[in-house]
């Protein structure tokens, strides 16, 4: 027979190449040869689709198989390979039409039964195949749903080995198929188990007027947020309700967001969400798990989980240091790039950050409880460091609320998170028609130099005398002064004004000076 080939997906973070799985048996002693750069658990492939094919009812014959993986110098990972290299075996056997195989991307993993078993990463590879110009994907049963999320490719499910045979032509009693127990279920946690939904509303924080105008702010710009504050003072709130006021994603946005969650093994539950995620991260995790890595296959961490949503570090000084200063690249370029020897592995992180810290190590600052010294409180901020801090362009303080604070608030009507949220439509509409025809649609996404250059967004004369002010004497840096820029600007988009006012750009400057350090 000839060589017999079929097509597969590798996937190097979101970036999924096609590889072309070729199968050529021979008259030789039996063996089972896979060659093509595969790694430890696609090298047992060799026995798990041997096994799976026998306890399918569709055996591969007892001859030479050599099964190589195109091209060669491509690192491929992972049990996904593994109906792709029965079909090509079976198809290099006679047993089913090679044309047929030769025409669709196969993707799944066999157990040795012959069921086939969800894998993560679907989304990706599905969609990295119809952007290859692939018509047709075929995936276990249980991936069926999340792999139909991609537009425009056909999707085929199938339970088992013996079912893709068949539908590829194969000979084989079709009664035989049900017996053949179905792996549908997800093994791993769907999007509805990890949080994405954040319930909440932004009308239950009570007081603190300033830090409701910040999240306000930063929502309509996409900025960055800093909160400092003692325990109980509602930073945790705050945070949980930003993404409840921002908008809805974009499809492209939700599919990626879709996709970079299952890579992450966090399966949809049904359909896209086109709400912004929210990842929580504790304090102990490490930089692998914020960013990414992984020694064998790089799965995106929880900086590119949050991408096009929120990432909220609570008690962010009781984070390592060196696991906070990773931040400091993705908050700049959006994207976050995991070296390894023989591959860089990219995943979008252009996610909202949101810190919030005790203003001391026991919380009781300001009370006759706090038995902290001066230098243990600036040790304990200091954890957080300047060049992170001069990446966030939203600092206020959260005190706590008093008696007299809490009946005023209940005195008058509180902003709603869909008051808020038509709020920051409005305003984000204003700045993608300001920016249309550039890169970028929000405030917060605007380089400095474009936006006081060709960008020709500076307001000037008496409106940025402060701001001006403040740079002369070194109390901002410049990357400090371009940020209050693009918070004035956002401003003046929440209150509808042609271009920032010195009200906005002394409030701008309240927002980023609001905590000395």
């Amino acid at each position: 027979m000839p060589v017999a080939r079929t097509r597969s997906v590798a996937l190097l973070g979101l970036a999924g190449s096609i590889v072309e799985v070729e199968a050529d048996l021979s008259s030789q002693l039996p063996a089972f040869i896979i060659i093509g750069l595969p790694d430890a658990a696609l090298g047992e492939a060799r026995d798990r689709v041997r096994s799976a094919a026998i306890n399918a009812g569709c055996p591969l014959p007892s001859r030479r198989l050599t099964v190589n993986l195109s091209p060669a110098a491509l690192p491929k990972h992972g049990s996904g390979f593994d109906l792709a290299i029965a079909v090509a075996c079976l198809a290099a056997a006679g047993e089913i039409s090679p044309q047929s195989v030769d025409r669709v991307v196969h993707l799944g993993e066999l157990g040795l039964d012959g069921r086939l078993r969800p894998i993560d990463g679907i989304l990706p590879a599905v969609l990295a195949a119809a952007r290859a110009g692939h018509e047709t994907v075929m995936v276990p049963a249980g991936s069926a749903t999340e792999a139909a999320l991609v537009p425009g490719i056909r999707v085929v499910g199938v339970a088992s080995l013996l079912e893709a045979a068949i539908w590829h032509g194969g000979e084989y009693d079709e009664r035989e198929v049900e017996t053949v127990p179905s792996a549908t279920t997800a093994t791993g946690p769907t999007a509805a188990d990890t949080g994405i939904e954040v319930p909440g509303d932004l009308a239950d924080v009570s007081g603190n007027d300033d830090a409701v105008e910040g999240m306000l702010v930063a929502a309509a710009g996409g900025h960055h947020v800093y909160l400092l504050g003692p325990p109980g003072a509602g930073k945790t709130m705050l945070a949980s309700r930003l993404p409840g006021i921002l908008p809805d994603l974009d499809a492209d946005a939700a599919l990626e967001v879709a996709s970079i969650r299952s890579l992450a093994g966090m399966r949809p539950a049904s359909g896209l969400s086109f709400r912004p995620p929210y990842e929580a991260p504790h304090h102990t995790a490490t930089a692998a798990a914020m960013v990414g890595g992984g020694s064998r296959l790089i799965r995106p961490g929880a900086a590119a989980r949050a991408s096009h949503g929120v990432l909220f570090l609570d008690e962010a000084p009781e984070f390592p240091s060196a696991v906070l200063d990773v931040l400091r690249q993705p908050l700049e370029s959006g994207t976050i790039a995991i070296h390894r020897a023989n591959a860089v592995a990219s995943f979008p992180a252009r996610f909202q950050l949101v810190l919030a810290a005790n203003p001391c190590p026991c919380g009781n600052d300001g009370t006759a409880e706090c038995t902290c010294p001066p230098i243990a409180r600036r040790r304990y901020l200091g954890r957080i460091s300047g060049p992170l801090l001069d990446r966030v362009d939203v600092q206020l303080r959260v005190p706590r609320i008093t008696l007299a604070a809490l009946r005023a608030a209940g005195e008058k009507p509180r902003m709603s998170s869909a008051d808020a949220q038509a709020k920051v439509i409005d305003a984000r509409a204003v700045a993608a028609q300001r920016l249309r025809g550039t890169p970028w649609r929000t405030n917060a996404e605007m380089p400095g130099p474009w936006l006081r250059g060709a960008g020709r967004l500076h307001p000037g004369g008496r409106a940025t005398a402060a701001l001006d002010r403040s740079l002369e004497r070194g109390g901002i840096t410049m990357r400090g002064y371009d940020r209050v820029l693009k918070v004035a600007w956002t401003l003046a988009d929440l209150d509808g004004a042609a271009v920032p006012r010195a009200e906005h750009v002394t409030r701008a400057l309240f927002f980023k000076k609001g905590i000395e350090r």
